[in-house]
């Protein structure tokens, strides 16, 4: 396990850019991307991009999304 250990070591002290490239690379290596898939989430990003740039719909914070999360559980 050192040389794992020593993996998560070295990746976790780059920079916070080459840690999500790292981490989008490890990943993509375990669920290959599939072409097909990928265009029909590229189409989607696309419509509901323009669906906010329309004023069709309204964006959420992060912030408040998480605060009516938390609020479910506090119950």
């Amino acid at each position: 396990m050192g040389k794992t250990q020593d993996l998560i070591d070295d990746a976790i002290s780059l920079p916070i850019e080459e840690r999500a490239l790292l981490v989008d690379s490890l990943l993509r290596s375990m669920n290959p991307s599939n072409e097909e898939n990928d265009q029909k989430w590229a189409s989607e990003a696309k419509s509901r991009l323009e669906e906010l740039r329309s004023g069709k719909v309204k964006s959420i914070s992060g912030e408040e999304i998480f605060r009516k999360i938390w609020k479910r559980f506090e119950k």
